[in-house]
């Protein structure tokens, strides 16, 4: 006889398949847990104790070598913040706005701090701090834009002034170790090493005018170690870091160092005048791009200093005619036997020269080339 169907209970299969699921899910957990009871069980020792330290015996010679350098060479360098001045909009009041921060080192016990001059660029005002770790107002002494460099001046006690040790830059080999101190993305008093890549290098400064004699070195250059020292194995310093080469910003084994023999050159002068007294020939040129556009190769003059001394050898510069047409000046095509193709040979060559050289200018003019003594001037 058939059994009637309404006498047994009906389950949706759904809820028969959820059902199944739950319960193997609760099992799976039971496994895990006493399986993680059996991995752990036994494992722990409460007698267990710190493992006995082994010496290490004596630094290796070259390393005793950097620890000492750091130590003898760190109170020199010094950590600069820039700092602009904005007015506060509701109070009026001078409100003191860091905007960047790099480095920079000791030159004398008068206080006076050397620096990369794009570290204190657009800057009003600038901190810096000491080994120490004591902080100093900065004033700004002077700069020389061209070479990237600056000197600020604090009024701290000698005792806390370390002045930096000065080397040359003239005797410098490839391959010859180096070592950078500096402050990189704001950490302060740290040392990397690497050696000499390359020597004579060229870079652009922030005036767009050639660096010659650059130093190439491979020890790691950060942000924030612009205006540091660049140091050979002595301690002495060579060169100040000042760029590196990377599409991102950070190091790539690339950084570049203003030699410290056009350091030592320049900051005295900047101490004494506020700026360097360059040789000049006391004319204004025009930009490179409009030399070309005109299909000439050479620096054209556009205007002459009255009484300097391109004046005084009678040069030519751009200048209308009675109808109001344009007379190109004289186009400098040489100096002293050397092509000059643009500015920046014009510059290259110059910045070999002093005040009171005369220097022999080969120009070009319509009726054709003539030669020019000129003898070189001050920088007003």
């Amino acid at each position: 006889m058939a059994q009637n169907s309404e006498h047994w209970p009906v389950f949706p299969r759904r809820e028969h398949t959820r059902r199944l699921m739950i319960l193997l899910f609760v099992l799976v957990l039971l496994l895990v847990f006493f399986q993680a009871r059996h991995w752990v069980t036994g494992l722990y020792d409460e007698t267990a104790r710190p493992r006995l330290v082994m010496p290490r015996g004596d630094l290796a010679q070259d390393e005793k070598s950097t620890i000492e350098l750091f130590k003898l060479v760190s109170p020199s360098v010094v950590y600069i913040t820039s700092i602009t001045v904005q007015r506060d909009l509701f109070s009026f009041r001078a409100l003191e706005i860091p905007r960047g921060t790099g480095s920079g080192f000791v030159w004398d016990e008068n206080g006076y701090i050397v620096t990369n001059f794009h570290v204190i660029q657009d800057a009003q005002a600038a901190d810096v701090t000491l080994a120490d770790s004591s902080k100093w107002k900065a004033k700004l002494v002077g700069f020389e834009p061209d070479k990237d460099l600056a000197v600020l001046k604090i009024e701290a006690s000698k005792k806390l002034l370390r002045p930096i040790t000065v080397g040359t830059s003239s005797d410098l080999e490839v391959g010859q170790k180096v070592f950078a101190i500096g402050n990189p993305f704001g950490f302060d008093q740290t040392l990397t090493t690497g050696v000499i890549s390359g020597l004579g290098r060229e870079i652009e400064s922030v005036t767009r005018r050639p660096i010659q004699g650059v130093i190439q070195t491979d020890a790691a250059i950060n942000p924030g170690n612009s205006g540091g020292p660049l140091l050979d194995s002595a301690g002495r310093l060579i060169g100040i870091n000042t760029a590196i080469v990377s599409p991102s910003g950070a190091y790539a084994g690339i950084g570049f160092a203003v030699p410290v023999d056009v350091v030592n050159r320049m900051v005295p002068q900047i101490i004494r005048y506020g700026k360097v007294q360059k040789p000049v020939l006391g004319v204004t040129i025009a930009e490179d791009h409009m030399v070309k556009r005109l299909g000439a190769e050479g620096v054209l003059i556009v205007t002459v200093t009255p009484n300097g001394a391109a004046d005084k050898a009678n040069l030519r510069p751009t200048r209308r005619d009675a109808r109001g047409r344009i007379l190109l000046g004289d186009l400098i095509v040489a100096i002293d036997g050397n092509i000059v193709r643009e500015s920046r040979d014009l510059f290259r060559i110059l910045d070999s020269h002093n005040i009171g050289d005369k220097v022999k200018l080969r120009v070009h003019r319509p009726e054709g080339e003539i030669e020019v003594n000129v003898t070189l001037q001050a920088q007003p």
